[in-house]
């Protein structure tokens, strides 16, 4: 069966950075609905569409074509007291941009500096700013279920995927940060 809309793509991937220094090499497959869900980029929808099990590639994501580019207004720098003790570099905190602003996202802060008394937050996805290298195998195609169409993306899923900010089953968010797996 071909990759076409409204079917569900099994992928294995390595993902690397543009000098091609291993990031992330797939356990398990990522697994999508195909066809403009957000279940992966959209450069690697296009890559794949029409490919049968068993193709493979390689493709260079930009990194507007990825995690965005790196926005140095989504770096806080706020009060030590507002947080929990022990309180580490990496661990991530959810938010919004600006306090007290409930009308915008939530997203996901990470803590990359602590001083004595300041905290250095960063919402930026930990891939911004980066050109990626995917090496992609197709393994499987089929067709989606009428469930899965409805929800728009592949149940059981579990890889890379999008958020699109209203699914609490995706794991992937450009602006937040949740690892791939």
């Amino acid at each position: 069966m071909k990759i076409a809309k409204n079917t569900v793509v099994s992928v294995a991937y390595k993902l690397s950075d543009a000098q091609g220094n291993l990031i992330e090499e797939s356990d398990e497959p990522m697994v999508y609905l195909h066809g403009g869900y957000d279940g992966t980029f959209p450069k690697i929808e296009e890559e794949l569409d029409g490919r049968e099990p068993g193709f493979q590639t390689q493709i260079q994501l930009a990194p507007q074509d990825a995690f965005g580019e790196y926005d140095p207004e989504l770096v806080k720098v706020e009060p030590r007291d507002r947080f929990p003790e022990p309180l580490e570099v990496g661990m991530q905190f959810e938010g919004t941009p600006e306090e007290g602003d409930e009308d915008l996202d939530t997203m996901i802060y990470t803590v990359t500096d602590v001083a004595e008394d300041k905290v250095v937050l960063d919402g930026n996805h930990p891939l911004a700013g980066m050109a990626l290298r995917f090496a992609l195998t197709v393994k499987e195609v089929r067709e989606a279920t009428e469930d899965e169409i409805e929800h728009e993306h592949a149940h059981g899923a579990d890889g890379l995927e999008v958020l699109d900010g209203d699914d609490e089953d995706d794991d992937l968010d450009p602006k937040s940060g949740p690892t791939l797996h």
